[in-house]
């Protein structure tokens, strides 16, 4: 009898199908997300040198001083904006957005938004 897989196995086996089709280059690197229930996670890497250029989380000092709580839209919104805006610090204009496996739905939207407003290109 078919045993349907755990909800992290799926979504790990959604993320390696989708990485087979975006990398992170020096020119437009990738910018990954991680959720988890009581945090996002946002990292810009550069596949061809195994790199993280820059991150952002809910956990950060600075991020997390702002916000009630890390697990919802709100916080998805401010490490979206803090992303792009260590993201244009350091020259990176344009990525290539990996959702890691989540639908673009909710607080993985919410992170892609902000970032947008906030300059950033993909």
């Amino acid at each position: 009898m078919y045993k349907r897989p755990e909800r992290r196995e799926a979504r790990l086996r959604r993320h390696i199908r989708l990485r087979k089709k975006i990398s992170g280059t020096a020119e437009r690197p990738r910018l990954s997300v991680f959720r988890s229930l009581h945090h996002i996670y946002a990292q810009i890497i550069d596949d061809t040198k195994g790199i993280t250029l820059v991150s952002a989380s809910s956990v950060e000092p600075e991020i997390r001083s702002q916000l009630k709580y890390g697990g919802n839209i709100a916080a998805a919104k401010v490490v979206g904006a803090a992303i792009a805006k260590k993201a244009l610090e350091n020259g990176i204009k344009a990525v290539v957005f990996d959702r890691g496996g989540y639908i673009y739905h909710g607080r993985i939207k919410a992170l892609a938004d902000a970032a947008r407003e906030n300059g950033l290109e993909f």
